[in-house]
């Protein structure tokens, strides 16, 4: 294969992957749980969740978290993106105790204080809790502070690993993880960097989160059977369930891959990018967004429609959003949609990390030549006239994946992952 794309760009290996999930720590367990069906989704056991609508998520328990003392959303999202980049790494055979021969671009969710922060200064108030006291307890904190700054977690996996340059922090809603890899891929397209370290994290299973995701009737709140809640595409959907993990990609120029005798597991082909700003958390009901997205990251790696023969859905079970992938599949493909299944049936939705942890699995699917399927998928709805690859895992020839990210507030990204050469 050249290594050189059809727009004269460099082509953009994948030469290493780790992940994090609720179904396991590292590649190997998270994608042995996804074939075989297995749900990851379970009743929350971090905080109390009395006279709350919603009571189940995609727990990730770490090492060394204390029930006494749970982590905050950003110390869960450092952790678990170390996690994931420490497989990556390895599994790339790159930097390791020699600094990363590239930039970092870390997709993560929005930084705030929560609870735990909250409870810490109240213990430190002077007499009576009111708010000036909190404020008066918080002055001088620099630990409290430096644990709210949304780029303090890039620099500091940025020292840990060596990566060069400024690290790159960013939040596209459900895009975000998928953002992160268009960012590495295009720096190296652009010959600015040989390789790139992309990971996309989130830890926010969380009382706000989850009180927030609540009031906008957005969760599912199917809490007798957590493994049965999560089911994109199916008749019963009425909501999607709260995860969390983190997933790494080392990217690097077919190139410079090839140059250091480095396993290729795979390419990334195009992106694509669109955003309607039509409102907070509905996509355009015309659906120009979501379509244009898929479309352009098509056309980005020099394809058809037709040469797809997968995709990884997006699919997170509510009402809204798996109708608008339909539609958006239906526009693209026509009558002659290849299949579609969601990982979201099994892990849920993992927000931030949702789009680099999809993109490993797209990838693994290639590897496999088998495709995950959509669980709890019991009654189809008319409506969505696609093959879900319903419940059973499938053999099938795959050599080019369409990987949809679809955030709230219409920010929308599509990847096209391709077999290695």
């Amino acid at each position: 294969m050249q290594t050189r794309d059809h727009l004269g760009r460099h082509v953009v290996a994948v030469t290493g992957i780790g992940l994090v999930t609720p179904l396991g720590f590292g590649v190997a367990a998270s994608w042995a749980g996804l074939l075989a069906g297995h749900s990851g989704i379970r009743r929350i056991t971090r905080f109390p969740t009395e006279h709350l609508r919603t009571t189940i998520a995609g727990q990730v328990d770490l090492p060394g978290e204390q029930a006494e003392r749970p982590w905050t959303a950003p110390e869960r999202v450092e952790r678990m993106a170390a996690l994931a980049a420490e497989e990556a790494i390895a599994g790339a055979g790159i930097g390791g105790d020699a600094a990363f021969p590239g930039p970092l671009f870390l997709g993560m969710p929005p930084v705030e204080v929560e609870w735990p922060h909250r409870l810490d200064l109240a213990r430190h108030c002077a007499g009576e809790v009111t708010y000036p006291a909190m404020i008066a307890a918080a002055t001088g904190r620099l630990a409290l502070f430096e644990s709210c700054l949304f780029g303090g977690v890039g620099e500091r996996l940025a020292d840990r690993f060596g990566t060069r340059g400024a690290p790159i922090s960013l939040t596209t809603a459900c895009a975000t993880g998928a953002s992160a890899i268009q960012l590495g891929v295009e720096a190296i397209q652009r010959g600015e960097t040989a390789a790139a370290l992309c990971i996309g994290a989130e830890g926010s299973v969380q009382p706000e989160a989850l009180i927030r995701f609540s009031l906008l009737s957005a969760l599912s709140t199917r809490n007798e059977d957590p493994t049965k809640a999560s089911r994109p595409f199916e008749k019963t959907r009425e909501g999607f369930v709260m995860s969390e993990g983190a997933a790494a990609l080392v990217l690097e120029s077919l190139e410079g891959a090839r140059a250091r005798g480095a396993t290729v597991l795979g390419l990334v082909l195009g992106c694509g990018e669109r955003a309607d700003s039509f409102h907070r958390t509905r996509s355009n009901p015309d659906g120009g967004a979501i379509i244009g997205a898929m479309r352009a990251a098509i056309e980005d790696a020099g394809l058809e429609p037709g040469q797809i023969d997968y995709v990884n859905a997006h699919g997170t079970g509510t009402p809204e959003n798996d109708k608008m992938e339909t539609l958006g599949m239906r526009a693209v493909f026509g009558d002659a949609a290849p299949p579609i299944s969601s990982n979201k049936s099994m892990i849920g939705h993992t927000l931030s990390a949702a789009g680099a942890i999809e993109a490993v699995f797209s990838l693994l699917t290639i590897r496999d030549q088998v495709l995950p399927p959509t669980i709890n998928h019991e009654t189809p709805d008319p409506s969505i006239p696609l093959d879900v690859v319903p419940n059973v895992k499938r053999a099938a020839k795959v050599a080019r994946v369409l990987s949809n990210s679809f955030g709230f507030g219409g920010q929308n990204v599509c990847l096209v992952l391709g077999a290695a050469p």
